[in-house]
């Protein structure tokens, strides 16, 4: 793969995967036809996950343990051509082993006698219909009404055609060394309970690929891709002849957290009722520039040549008044005269060229919009729900009507990818998407609000993201002293650990990095340089282990059946042979998927140039082959390997921490995913907000009426007044303003829930590690001169999960007192406000070894909270 699988992304492949196995095993070996689904939020990659699969289908796997289906063929199946081009084109961009020539749409001059292995085939709905070339001369499915046998036509086969497509899908499912695989695109679409073409009652096109027609086998394995999958998983549970295999789903917390996704919807919505087509519009454009700029100067700062180009979607009626939208183009070029005035486009269902008042709006495709960078301002008319990602759509402003909520909500679900695909960290102003809808009121905006945050009507949203209505963006406070900033981007933040990480994978991804930035030549020789000696060392120690396997590994046991031909009775007589080069080098194979096949490979090559010489090498890789394969039987050798390869990561990590400070935030974010990969929470720097966006700045009440919410000074982000508004609980007001109101007090900071910007802290959760951010940070100048941190964190000993939490904290201290001045959790006992301060050890000691996070704070451990008089 070109790209590395994001941690979710890498489960739902290893799920689809053993699904396949299973799928493939049932049907060459008991003809059961199967079918499961994969479903995932919009943008999580799905077509990213499929190239992996793909990848692991033809070529195998040894990361997940697969392999290949050498008689594989897929077919990939949609409604719509150009979402196949698009596919296709996505398929190509994400795998590395997958070549054009495997990649292969179906035209109208296809003819073979089956679907050759290794390939992917790109088939539509279209390509299928009763009067395609591809089909004309196959039986019909079903007999139209009142039509009698004898007045079926006879198949006419097209000039130079001895296949119809139905023919090579039948005889592709009959052959044996071949598996016929079908992917369906948004696989909801045709999967209607008894779903059937209106016109004739013959089953939709869809429904026959998965059940076959008239005398034809429905494909054996049958995979369905969707955000929505309902429809899908309904109908092929229905089918009483195919087996339905495990769905695996994705969960929309993990790809929003992954960075993939825009965090933030921001709504504007005019606060009074009137027309405010002009004045929104005239704001949208004024979001484009600003967007614009902030990405310039982003590029400039990261020294990244590949600039983001913003562009505005203007959302109009299905029957726009074209004077009209020539108006609102007017205000916008007048708005932002820089703007060319040849930057329109349009997606309009005409698929020609438009003009509006004047301005010419040439057609695009919808899924070549993103890649067209001359196009700032794009016309829509109906939200295109499926085929299309616009990353750098950052700006819609909609003058449909107020009724038409869906129609924003699917338009919106094309724009919410990241540009980069990635976070920008610290910066919430690029993690967001701004719609502007003037003809909205209160009503239909939370309407809006709730489709766009997933909630289907249970209260439950998609976590993670935020819809804000008329938000105000906070900015770097500028009276603050650098060494705040300073200060705060040295803080260590605990990330959650990985369940399914890999030491050896983690080694050698940190070394191809470190390389391919200068900080360490030759990290990957090195890195293997190390792991030798930590197997030679391994060697030693589990030498007897060692032997033993070695015979396990040369000897192949087994049993002759002898049968007496006069009695039928039969006997078993043991043998045992000498292994050939076939099993000894199956059983490296499996060493190398549990030592990694790299380090398998470079450990046989170094024991072969330690033990031999040029004259007999050959024999000393296979006795280097031997060995390993030995070794990968005993357990303990793989957990002492990857004991030592989490050890070298860290090490190296800490030795460049200074120096993956000074690379840019691609490359920053790159390390940080590889340092989250180790299997125990790890600790990284803080990054430097840049923005943040607040809303609402003011509490509606009962009446109608509006009260501001109260703004705080020192905040490291703040408005344009120097302010950060705020509304907290009772508990939290009463903490900020006792240690806003301490002499020494600098500067403070509201610790975000989520993001690198974030400082986290790992504690022990029920059935897992989990992440807990203290409220609040605060900084001091000390006697010295010298700024310091302090995290007050005002919390209750009430909730299930108290104690877990301050012993979290507790380790979190006892690992990082230096960086902090003080490390206080607070809760109000009977009435009093009480502290437990975790730089101190005894304090440390208490938390580690209680049992009631109440009767800590009740003890000599904690102290009273002093609050300003």
């Amino acid at each position: 793969m070109k790209f590395t699988l994001k941690d979710y992304q890498s489960e739902a492949v290893g799920e689809v995967l053993s699904r396949l196995r299973k799928a493939r095993k049932d049907w060459k070996e008991d003809s059961y036809k199967s079918a499961f689904s994969l479903t995932a939020t919009t943008g999580a990659g799905k077509t990213v996950m499929a190239a992996a699969v793909f990848e692991a289908l033809f070529y195998g796997n040894d990361d997940f343990e697969f392999e290949p289906d050498r008689g594989a063929a897929i077919i990939w199946f949609s409604d719509d051509p150009s979402l196949n081009e698009q596919s296709k084109y996505r398929l190509m961009e994400a795998a590395d082993r997958l070549n054009i020539s495997q990649l292969r749409t179906v035209g109208s001059d296809f003819s073979q006698e089956k679907f050759d292995a290794g390939k992917i085939y790109f088939l539509n709905t279209q390509k299928l219909s009763k009067n395609s070339m591809l089909v004309r001369g196959a039986a019909e499915s079903v007999r139209l009404p009142g039509m009698e046998a004898d007045q079926m036509s006879l198949p006419i086969m097209p000039d130079a055609r001895s296949h119809t497509i139905w023919d090579t899908i039948q005889n592709t499912i009959e052959d044996p060394d071949l598996t016929l695989y079908l992917v369906l695109d948004e696989a909801h679409r045709g999967m209607k309970n008894g779903a059937v073409t209106q016109a004739t009652g013959t089953p939709t096109i869809v429904k026959q690929l998965i059940n076959g027609r008239n005398g034809m086998q429905g494909i054996p394995v049958v995979w369905g891709i969707s955000a929505t999958v309902d429809r899908f998983n309904r109908a092929v549970g229905s089918m009483s002849d195919r087996v339905t295999l495990p769905h695996v789903v994705v969960d929309p917390a993990k790809v929003q957290e992954s960075g993939l996704l825009k965090d933030t919807i921001n709504l504007d919505v005019p606060n009074e009722v009137g027309t405010f087509e002009t004045v929104l519009m005239r704001r949208g454009t004024e979001k484009l520039r600003e967007l614009s700029d902030a990405w310039d100067s982003y590029a400039k700062d990261q020294n990244d040549a590949n600039i983001v180009k913003p562009l505005m979607v203007v959302q109009v009626p299905n029957s726009p008044d074209h004077n009209e939208i020539g108006s609102w183009l007017k205000t916008a070029f007048e708005t932002w005269p820089e703007l060319p005035t040849d930057c329109i486009a349009n997606v309009f269902g005409e698929h020609k060229t438009e003009n509006f008042g004047g301005y010419t709006a040439t057609y695009v495709p919808p899924e070549r919009v993103q890649e067209t960078e001359w196009v700032r301002i794009l016309i829509a008319k109906d939200a295109i729900s499926t085929g299309w990602d616009c990353p750098r759509a950052e700006v819609m402003v909609s003058f449909r009507a107020a009724k038409d909520p869906t129609h924003i909500t699917q338009l919106l679900g094309r724009m919410v990818r990241s540009p980069l695909a990635r976070r920008i960290a610290g910066n919430e102003r690029l993690n967001s998407v701004d719609c502007l809808l003037p003809y909205f009121d209160n009503k239909s905006v939370q309407a809006v609000v709730r489709m766009l945050s997933g909630d289907d009507g249970s209260g439950d949203t998609t976590p993670g993201r935020r819809v804000l209505v008329n938000p105000v963006e906070m900015k770097p406070n500028g009276v603050l002293p650098e060494e705040v900033w300073e200060t705060l981007t040295s803080l260590p933040s605990q990330a959650l650990p990985k369940r399914q990480a890999k030491p050896l994978k983690r080694l050698t991804i940190l070394a191809h990095e470190l390389a391919v930035d200068g900080l360490r030549a030759d990290a990957g020789k090195k890195a293997h340089a190390e792991m030798h000696k930590v197997l030679d060392g391994l060697r030693t120690r589990y030498k007897d282990e060692i032997t033993e396997a070695r015979s396990a590994v040369l000897q192949v046991e087994g049993k002759t059946i002898v049968t007496d031909v006069g009695t039928l009775a039969m006997s078993f007589d043991d043998f045992i042979e000498r292994a050939d080069m076939a099993v000894i080098e199956d059983a490296y194979k499996r060493a190398g998927r549990s030592i990694s096949a790299d380090l398998a490979r470079t450990y046989s090559e170094y024991l072969a140039d330690k033990d031999s010489d040029s004259d007999d090498r050959e024999d000393a890789l296979i006795e280097g082959h031997t060995v390993i394969a030995a070794m990968g039987l005993v357990s303990e050798i793989k957990e002492d390997l990857d004991r030592e390869a989490e050890k070298l990561s860290t090490k190296w990590l800490t030795e460049h921490r200074v120096d993956l400070k000074n690379l840019n935030d691609e490359r920053q974010d790159v390390y940080r995913q590889i340092a989250e990969m180790s299997a125990d929470p790890v600790d990284l720097d803080l990054a430097r907000p840049r923005s943040e966006l607040r809303a609402p700045t003011a509490i509606r009440e009962s009446d109608g009426t509006e009260t501001e919410l109260r703004r705080y000074e020192k905040h490291l982000l703040c408005d344009k007044d120097g302010l950060f508004p705020a509304s907290f609980n009772t508990w939290e007001v009463t903490v900020l303003d006792t240690e806003l109101a301490r002499n020494d007090n600098v500067a403070w900071y509201r610790n975000p829930g989520r993001g690198y910007e974030s400082l986290g802290i790992a504690y022990e959760g029920d059935r897992s590690v989990k992440i807990l951010r203290p409220d609040f940070l605060f900084f001091a100048r000390d006697k010295s001169g010298n700024i310091v941190a302090d995290i007050v964190d005002p919390h209750g000993d009430h909730l299930a999960d108290a104690l877990s939490k301050l012993k979290g904290i507790a380790r979190y201290a006892e690992k990082h007192t230096t960086k902090f001045r003080r490390i206080d959790s607070i809760a109000v006992v009977s009435g009093t406000y009480r502290v437990l301060d975790m730089t101190k050890a005894s304090v440390r000691e208490a938390v580690l070894a209680a049992t009631s996070a109440n009767s800590l704070f009740e003890s000599g451990a904690a102290q009273d909270y002093v609050l300003k008089e």
